[in-house]
């Protein structure tokens, strides 16, 4: 059954277990895969996982359990190989697990496209670029929501380096977010510099490695990346902000003890990607050491916009310090 992805509601969620969603636009794709998953507990696979092991997986996707909630199984980068696994499954399927095949574009000619486009019970939808239009009006939205003055030759910019992608337009906005002073009108410079950085996802990976005290991961990171003077006034709002998270998140698991209910009631809503690192970053840290960074990070902002030119010890040795606390 052939669907668009904004007819994807909560009755069809309901009414159908198995979905194949593929294309290339991976932002979206994820927004969707959020209203598949919801509260459920996750597996995750890779179709060559699936295909080495095909007994585990057609176990895990047929059987249910007293002692667990609904879950959904995703099988990433699925091919045509993992069709005779997904008509296997589909014949022996129950309702309490959902099925999510994910992979990326595939040809008219593909027979998983074929099999989940002509089977009425099993529901495909297809994810194609979004337009300069819509990407442009997402951006339009985000920056007059957090009181960013921008002008709209600096949203083209931005929307021209993200190849018809959401997530990749989210992940701009998000640095611009960061490094912007509420109000304060971005110049095209600035907007050129932070949009071009150096393995750009690299910052919010050293952050999320930082809160989850990896410090092997860290100095990978550290020695594969040549931060900028600049960046480093990113580095520190990005790491604010992510710090500012995990004390809200503290809070409310200090109330009600569930890790499942504090990450499920968040708001703004938690991934399902980003959930286990979360669940690391509260397991990590009390109120009190969360709250003590913070006041360090406030600190640091000004000591590195006093001392621009040492910014990047000051930082590295920074992380490096929270990594041994």
């Amino acid at each position: 059954m052939i669907l668009k992805h904004h007819s994807l509601n909560e009755n069809i969620v309901k009414e159908n277990s198995i979905f194949l969603l593929y294309g290339n636009n991976e932002g979206l794709k994820n927004e969707t895969i959020d209203k598949i998953v919801k509260d459920n507990q996750v597996y995750k696979y890779d179709e060559n996982e699936v295909l080495n092991n095909e007994n585990q997986f057609y176990e895990n996707a047929t059987s249910s359990s007293l002692f667990e909630n609904n879950k959904t199984i995703i099988v990433k980068r699925a091919t045509d190989k993992i069709l005779k696994v997904v008509k296997e499954v589909f014949n022996k399927n129950n309702k309490e697990t959902s099925i999510i095949i994910n992979a990326n574009a595939l040809e008219k000619k593909s027979k998983l496209r074929s099999f989940f486009e002509k089977e009425k019970k099993v529901v495909c939808v297809a994810f194609y670029p979004d337009n300069d239009r819509t990407l442009s009006k997402l951006a339009y939205n985000f920056f007059t929501e957090k009181k960013i003055t921008i002008s709209q030759a600096n949203i083209n910019l931005i929307i021209s380096k993200c190849n018809g992608d959401r997530s990749n337009l989210f992940n701009e906005l998000i640095k611009i977010e960061n490094f912007a002073v509420e109000g304060r009108k971005i110049s095209t410079k600035e907007i050129a510099r932070l949009i071009n950085l150096n393995e750009n996802h690299s910052i919010s990976e050293l952050i999320d490695n930082c809160l989850t005290k990896n410090k092997k991961k860290i100095m990978v990171i550290l020695n594969e990346n040549n931060f900028s003077n600049e960046d480093c006034i990113l580095i520190t709002r990005t790491f604010l902000i992510k710090s500012k998270k995990i004390l809200a998140l503290l809070q409310q698991y200090e109330i009600n003890q569930n890790i499942d209910l504090t990450i499920s009631s968040a708001r703004p809503p938690i991934f399902w990607k980003d959930k286990e690192i979360v669940i690391q970053q509260i397991y990590k840290w009390t109120l009190k050491s969360i709250s003590a960074l913070i006041y360090k990070l406030n600190e640091l902002e000004l000591n590195i916009k006093k001392n621009i030119n040492n910014s990047i010890y000051l930082i590295c040795d920074f992380i490096l310090e929270q990594t041994s606390s």
